[in-house]
């Protein structure tokens, strides 16, 4: 089987390579504002893990950028110009904490006419794409598609979609669209006729579709590559080649398993075939299962999970998405989320993205911010980071660190800056003007908005969305927890309490937020980063670290064991460094914003603490 795809691979690269679409040739990229000598790199997977050119693993959080694509009223684009692109990368980076976004993108537009790719949408798109990527933030692209596309639905229809073009549609006889008693635009995937037929046809090739979305998709990324500086390209992590793939309708004798193996898998053999072919040969794939693989509900949820994929190693990653389908239905979720609520379903992701031999991202993931249910917003994003950060819940964390595991990257959905000021005709109707919340099938999930003088401001706590996480860990993650003390409403939230055990670590993070790393030292010359909240301000920061202890950490250097930096981009976000010059050797740091000048004898006792802790637990 290897050797068969090899040959295929020769064969597309040399029918294929040669597709390309002109661009102007980029300039030479100054470095970023604020970068330092170990940043920019790009990066790669091995053992499991996304990891830098400095051998460092590294945690990818962010953001979707974002579901404007959906909409007409941006043609396709997330944003209505490059300026406000540029806007929002400098607030996702100061304001939410990200270091990634999933960039969408729109095979409708950038497919108006089949077989002629509009250079100017992939134009707008790659500026806005740079916008991000000269912020210091690293982009992975992906083809969106939801209800297979816009122009299945009628003008008066309770629903719209977004994915294929016009043309596609036109190529088939389908029914006129109805859902029947839908009260969730998601039922549409499974009971919407129109949406399962074009679905499945796509699956199946019918009137060349794929194919001809694969030729785009080629000609896209060629684009990117020819219209990126080679630093800029570097930015770009991979690529997500079809959002939430689901059958549409089975085969007689098919189920969801083999569904994905003989279907959905060579799609992504053939879409990273196309990847090598525009010159990503270097960058993995970020491949979604079957859309039900880890549903919560028992009656949606479907067998999947690439399960019969095998190694997917270095070329690929395991990209899933999480939404807690019984706390958005209403019913059968009564209350609020807990502490540990979503331990278990991250942790399946944990162990698929292990058995398949590559790193994981959840590259959605969220809940309504209005409406019904989104009373449990709160404690269900709190959850949800809770999770992303290790797979023991906050109750047990102390005892039990070493069951972490690896900590997840993750995109949550969405970041919109025109959430509540949309102008979205749906479906094209007059008469159905889209203001409200995210202005797509009644969705209000962005965390941030414009407020009335053009600037982002969240619409989430800051203590949840802007958090400590590590970054870059220079050699392997133990173990990782973050205390945000978010709020539900005016509840403090505290499900991961420092333990009365560790008397002067309690003393000092008090009523304040804290993280804690473990990580085992790999000899690299580049020091382990973590993002800095802007709750979180030097002056007012702790570090207690095995490698020395610090209240308002200094300024990095490479002989600084605890330092703290500015964040590449020029956004004014800031990370904290802490170099080992070790290999194989257990470290761990606290970090802080709870003391108030601390003695040094409390920080001392409280690193013997931390350090009797780590022996006893971490496996140090």
């Amino acid at each position: 089987m290897p050797n068969i795809r090899t040959r295929l691979l020769v064969v597309l690269v040399v029918l294929f390579g040669s597709l390309s679409v002109a661009g102007p040739t980029p300039a030479t990229a100054a470095p970023l504002p604020d970068s330092l000598w170990f940043d920019e790199t790009p990066l790669t997977v091995q053992n499991g893990r996304f990891t830098d050119g400095n051998g460092r693993e590294v945690v990818l959080r962010g953001y979707n950028v974002s579901g404007g694509t959906k909409l007409k009223e941006n043609d396709g684009l997330p944003f209505a110009s490059t300026a406000d692109a540029k806007k929002s990368a400098t607030a996702l980076r100061a304001l939410g904490g990200g270091n990634s976004v999933r960039f969408l993108l729109s095979w409708a537009y950038a497919e108006p006419v089949r077989g002629q790719v509009d250079t100017a949408y992939l134009a707008k798109a790659t500026d806005q794409m740079r916008a991000f990527l000269d912020a210091g933030i690293r982009v992975y692209p992906d083809f969106h598609q939801d209800l297979y596309s816009r122009w299945l639905f009628d003008s008066d229809s309770w629903y719209t979609g977004d994915g294929a073009p016009k043309w596609a549609v036109d190529l088939g006889d389908y029914p006129d669209e109805y859902c029947g008693i839908c009260p969730f635009w998601g039922q549409n995937i499974t009971s919407n006729e129109a949406v399962k037929q074009s679905t499945y046809d796509f699956w199946h090739n019918a009137y060349g579709l794929q194919d001809a979305f694969l030729d785009t998709a080629q000609k896209t990324m060629t684009y990117l590559r020819q219209n990126l500086t080679a630093d800029r390209f570097a930015g770009v992590v991979g690529f997500d080649p079809w959002n939430e793939p689901h059958a549409g309708s089975y085969d007689s004798g098919q189920t969801s398993r083999t569904w994905e193996k003989d279907v959905l898998w060579p799609f992504y053999v053939k879409f990273r075939a196309r990847m090598d072919a525009a010159g990503w040969q270097t960058k993995p794939a970020f491949v979604e299962p079957n859309l039900f693989w880890n549903a919560n509900l028992d009656f949606q949820k479907e067998e999947g999970g690439l399960l019969d994929a095998g190694t997917l190693g270095p070329r690929y990653v395991f990209n899933t998405h999480f939404y807690d389908q019984k706390a958005i239905s209403g019913v059968f979720m009564w209350g609020k989320a807990q502490d540990g609520q979503y331990t278990g379903d991250f942790g399946t992701v944990r162990d698929r993205a292990s058995a398949t031999g590559t790193a994981a991202i959840i590259s959605e993931f969220g809940h309504p911010l209005t409406g019904s249910v989104s009373d449990k917003a709160p404690t269900v994003y709190k959850a949800m980071y809770q999770a992303l950060d290790s797979r023991v819940k906050g109750a047990s964390w102390w005892s039990n660190p070493a069951g972490s595991g690896p900590v997840l990257s993750g995109s949550q959905w969405q970041w919109d800056l025109y959430n509540g000021r949309h102008h979205e005709l749906m479906n094209d109707n007059p008469d159905k003007v889209q203001t409200d919340g995210d202005a797509w099938n009644g969705e209000d999930l962005s965390a941030v908005r414009l407020d009335d003088s053009g600037t982002p401001v969240l619409r989430q706590d800051a203590r949840l969305l802007d958090r400590i996480y590590p970054s870059a860990t220079s050699g392997s993650t133990v173990a990782f927890t973050y205390e945000d003390r978010s709020r539900d409403g005016s509840t403090t939230l505290t499900w991961n309490p420092v333990p009365g055990s560790l008397p002067n670590v309690a003393q000092l993070v008090g009523s304040g937020q804290y993280g804690l790393l473990v990580w085992r030292s790999n000899s690299g010359t580049a020091p382990t980063e973590l993002h800095l909240p802007a709750s979180f301000p030097t002056g007012s920061t702790t570090v207690v670290s095995d490698l020395g202890t610090a209240y308002a950490p200094p300024a990095y250097t490479s002989t600084t064991p605890v330092g703290v930096a500015a964040e590449p981009g020029g956004t004014g976000s800031r990370r904290l460094l802490l170099t080992d010059s070790d290999s194989g050797v257990p470290h761990y740091a606290l970090v802080t914003n709870g003391a108030s000048s601390p003695s040094a004898a409390v920080l001392n006792a409280a690193r013997s603490e931390l350090s009797a802790w780590a022996a006893r637990t971490a496996g140090q």
